[in-house]
């Protein structure tokens, strides 16, 4: 049982699954140009480019990547519509806020996280995915 938050943290919801999910390892985004793509979150958002497989590329962050199809030349198995711009994606950082909106230059918003309230700042990758990078609040 895991606690859902967001003004329903006393509702809890009871599984009889026996899997628990314990991490997300990759996801995978199809982008119209890998190198405007790895370029953009390399430089924007600090992640490593990394190349696996031959020649795929992908973005890696502490224990996460995010693996990227370019679309029209995806590989197997892939989404049933894979489509660019079609990602939401929320980054957690531990860097404060304002260094984050001074580097990006964009509108902060409060909302509620997988764990409790987050401050977010969102703007779109080249792609036009949309990119929340957010703090959870003390």
């Amino acid at each position: 049982m895991r606690p859902f938050l967001g003004g329903l943290s006393s509702v809890r919801f009871k599984s009889s699954c026996p899997m628990n999910i314990s991490h997300l390892d990759h996801l995978v985004l199809t982008v119209r140009d890998l190198n405007r793509t790895t370029h953009f979150y390399s430089k924007v958002l600090g992640m490593e480019v990394i190349t696996f497989k031959g020649d795929r590329k992908a973005l890696s962050f502490r224990e996460q990547k995010l693996n990227l199809h370019q679309a029209g030349k995806e590989f197997e198995p892939k989404a049933k519509t894979p489509t660019p711009g079609s990602a939401d994606l929320c980054l957690i950082t531990k860097t404060p806020l304002t260094t984050v909106a001074a580097h990006l230059e964009s509108n902060k918003n409060v909302r509620t996280g997988a764990v409790g309230p987050i401050r977010s700042l969102y703007f779109r990758d080249p792609d036009h995915n949309l990119i929340e990078i957010s703090n959870y609040q003390q």
